[in-house]
């Protein structure tokens, strides 16, 4: 969210289009004519609001038809907040956002007002380089539901260390052995 304020500061009103209601959307597709990156994204994303809108069309409980030995994934569960964000989210976990803010900063007299956060010559770059770090993490494995459960607490992790640790020495299950040189 807070990625995406900053991209829409000062956006021009032709950069976003004409009675667009989705702005960054609009942002994206415009800079996908130009910017490869971006345009994989824009692919990518059209992609995903395929399948969800199929999807929501499908009556309840019914999912398509699939061909016997067929590797296709299911489609996607998309929550409401994941939609809202659908184009900064998918450009994060191809880890491309980096690049295409970057893009959109060298080329922001195009798309942004002259005091717009992108087009300062100091801000503009210093947020493209933040998103590096975040580009570069792996989201595939994101906590479940019952990640609470399957993460130990430092403290029972301390209380295995402790009853584990005790059977190897009877002798003195507090003390640790002195070092020798």
């Amino acid at each position: 969210g807070v990625v995406e304020a900053c991209l829409l500061h000062m956006l021009k009103r032709r950069a976003a289009g004409f009675l667009r209601t989705d702005k960054v959307a609009a942002l994206f597709t415009k800079v996908g004519k130009t910017c490869a990156i971006a345009g994989d994204v824009c692919k990518k994303v059209q992609e995903l609001q395929q399948q969800v809108e199929s999807r929501k069309n499908q009556p309840n409980g019914q999912e398509p038809l699939k061909r016997q030995g067929s590797t296709t994934s299911k489609t996607p569960v998309l929550t409401p907040q994941a939609i809202k964000h659908i184009w900064v989210r998918t450009a994060l976990i191809e880890k491309v956002l980096d690049k295409i803010v970057q893009y959109i900063v060298d080329n922001c007299s195009k798309y942004y007002e002259k005091e717009a956060l992108l087009a300062d010559p100091v801000c503009g770059p210093i947020l493209a380089s933040l998103l590096v770090g975040p580009c570069a993490l792996e989201y595939t494995k994101l906590k479940t539901a019952d990640h609470y459960w399957t993460d130990p607490s430092a403290d029972e992790l301390v209380q295995r260390h402790r009853i584990h640790g005790a059977h190897g020495r009877q002798d003195s299950p507090c003390k640790r052995p002195a070092l020798g040189v």
